[in-house]
């Protein structure tokens, strides 16, 4: 039997709530123990596609094309990069490839899945579906990604791509 009074039980109990909801809201907990530790492991699709002007401009580029003239802050054309993100279960990546007008637009994106094994193959998959949908159209500068189809990961290696692309088209 428990020591404590019935008043404070209840305190306890109301002091516990809000962070279990808490916890809940955020997802602490949902990890699936039966999933390789190599993937996401998120499920709900939400994207966070911002406009602030946010960059250092110190990334390379791991490839680029130029298609366009400079015209303005941009190089219309298309760029390509890798960019790597941490999972449990090790390093991944995933390549990028953006078309921008000479107003830094985004046109086209195409993300080219590159992980081999475990979740971060369907994960990796259900971004690159679901990624053009979210930036195309979007300025390039400031552009983040923080879950696309339910891969919450796999938005590490894009922004990261992104970032060498936007560097490569200022340049």
């Amino acid at each position: 039997m428990s020591s404590l009074s019935p008043a404070r039980r209840w305190l306890l109990t109301a002091a516990t709530l809000p962070a279990l909801a808490l916890a809940t809201a955020c997802g602490v907990g949902q990890y699936d123990d039966a999933s390789d530790s190599s993937g996401d492991s998120s499920q709900e699709a939400t994207t966070d596609a911002t406009t602030d002007a946010t960059t250092d401009g110190s990334a390379g580029s791991d490839a680029g094309t130029d298609a366009g003239a400079a015209t303005g802050a941009y190089t219309a054309g298309t760029y390509e990069a890798e960019g790597s993100y941490s999972t449990p279960g090790g390093e991944q990546s995933v390549g990028v490839e953006v078309t921008l007008d000479a107003a830094g637009t985004v046109t086209d994106v195409t993300v080219t899945p590159q992980a081999e094994s475990g979740n971060s193959v369907q994960y990796q998959s259900q971004f690159a579906d679901g990624i053009a949908d979210e930036v195309v159209g979007q300025p390039i500068d400031g552009l983040e990604v923080s879950k696309v189809a339910g891969s919450s990961l796999t938005s590490g290696g894009f922004n990261a791509a992104i970032e060498q692309i936007l560097a490569e088209a200022q340049a």
